[in-house]
Formats: structure tokens, C-alpha cells, sequence
């Protein structure tokens, strides 16, 4: 993939990852879940693999959080989950590690690391067993959600290479 088609793909999760901040969330625990931020990061891993869909997860986050759409929560669970699910992919090339990659990695791991993480940005000390939960439900209905649309569109380019479309 050429620079240029991979900055625009880059900037196309972006801009639906930020749009969607705001139109599609639910109150999950002491978060509010974000499922297309995790969504997003299954099909980036996929599509693009762990570097790409990390810095998409950063700056989604950071729109996110300039447009007062979420909190600094948002960076270590999107980036963890962003960068595992991309890991899994690159080393499995299944599209289901890659789901599994980021309901661990945001819903375990960066929950884990949200913890410091909101004790020194926003001064809260909710333990880990606040955050796992939330992040859980967020980054597992997302993840489920990233790999039907990844895998619908890999079976509707097979059909159309198998000359079915």
C-alpha cells in the first residue's frame, strides 16, 4: 500500500472513530463504552497492522478528548487493544485473534494500565476491578463488531475474485 492510500485509509477510520464518539455509546460502569473505537481497531489491525492502527487509536482518543467526547481513559485502552489485536493478526493472519486481541488488550490489559492513569490525570483512585468491567463490555461488543465487518468484507471479495459478485 502506497503512503498516500494509506494516510487517506488512516484518516477514513479516524474521522468515522470520532463522528461516532459522539452517536453510538452507552453507560457502561464507571466508563461510558465506545464499541466502533474498538471495532475500529480490529479492522485497522487487519487492514493495515499494529503501527497504523495504534496511531489511529491515539488520535481518535485525542480528538475524542479535545471535542470533550471522552477521557483520558480513552488512550491506554485504545492503544493496547489497537496494538495487540494488530500483533495477533501479523503473527496468525486470523481474523479472530485479532477480535480477541483487543478485548484482552483493552479490556484487561488497559484497564490495568488505567488505573495509574487515572490516579495521576484525573486524580481518581477506582482500582482495576472498576475499570475491568467497563472496558470489558466496551472492547469485547466492539471487538465482535470489528470482526463481522472484517470478515463480511473478506468473504464479499472472495465471491467477487471467485467471480460470484
Amino acid at each position: 500500500m502506497n503512503k498516500t492510500r494509506l494516510i487517506t485509509t488512516m484518516a477514513v477510520f479516524i474521522a468515522i472513530g470520532t463522528i461516532s464518539a459522539q452517536l453510538i455509546w452507552f453507560p457502561a460502569g464507571v466508563a461510558r463504552a465506545y464499541p466502533v473505537q474498538h471495532a475500529i481497531n480490529v479492522m485497522a489491525a487487519v487492514a493495515l497492522g499494529p503501527g497504523p492502527a495504534v496511531v489511529i487509536a491515539f488520535m481518535i482518543s485525542l480528538l475524542r478528548n479535545m471535542l470533550g467526547l471522552g477521557t483520558f481513559l480513552a488512550f491506554p485502552g485504545a492503544m493496547v487493544g489497537a496494538f495487540l489485536a494488530g500483533v495477533l493478526y501479523k503473527k496468525t493472519e486470523k481474523r479472530s485473534l485479532a477480535a480477541v486481541g483487543e478485548g484482552i488488550g483493552s479490556g484487561i490489559i488497559g484497564a490495568l494500565f488505567a488505573v495509574p492513569f487515572a490516579h495521576v490525570f484525573m486524580g481518581s483512585s477506582v482500582g482495576a476491578f472498576a475499570f475491568i468491567p467497563a472496558f470489558l463490555v466496551s472492547s469485547v461488543s466492539g471487538a465482535m463488531l470489528g470482526l463481522l465487518v472484517v470478515t463480511k468484507l473478506y468473504n464479499r471479495s472472495m465471491a467477487r475474485s471467485n467471480g460470484r459478485l
